[in-house]
């Protein structure tokens, strides 16, 4: 993730930059709901003690506190209930329009989701069009794996797309 233009900043990593998760396993313990989206699956936990599925992904369950976990799917498909389009002023790293949904995936917890929407020119979406899960590419983060030297770990995040009628 270098910084193009700043030449103090070439061919380096600022990781105060970064709006990514840290998706590794050494980083991050819901590592496995990045290794899901890469496969394509939008999923997230459920206590295996209480039976409690979580939205999102926790490390312990809210209900009982059990780290005794396992992931379970979610739909890959939505409703949009609400949302919001910014074509102005949109932050840096975001491309204009940048969209957010309030997304009804139809199963409790994640009855309701807040996702952006990619792949959408402006003023296209309406309230209660159907969305789908989209599976995109972040910048690499390095990860010094002191004598194997630095690697680049692969990420991914997600955002819901219009379905292609």
């Amino acid at each position: 993730m270098a910084v193009l233009g700043i030449p103090i900043l070439e061919n380096l990593y600022p990781s105060t930059m970064d709006m990514w998760p840290l998706e590794s396993k050494e980083f991050n313990r819901n590592w496995q709901f990045y290794e899901n989206l890469k496969q394509g699956k939008l999923t997230t936990t459920k206590c295996k003690d209480c039976g409690l599925v979580s939205w999102p992904p926790r490390v312990i369950c809210p209900e009982c506190y059990s780290e005794n976990l396992e992931y379970t799917d979610l739909p890959n498909k939505g409703k949009i209930i609400v949302f919001s389009e910014e074509v102005r002023g949109v932050p840096l790293g975001f491309e204009s329009p940048l969209i957010h949904a309030v997304i009804d995936l139809g199963v409790a917890p994640a009855r309701r989701v807040l996702s952006r929407i990619v792949n959408c020119p402006a003023g296209v979406l309406k309230r209660g069009d159907e969305v789908q899960l989209a599976v995109f590419p972040v910048p690499a983060m390095p990860i010094d794996k002191g004598k194997l030297g630095t690697v680049m770990f692969e990420r991914v995040f997600f955002a819901f797309e219009p379905v292609k009628k």
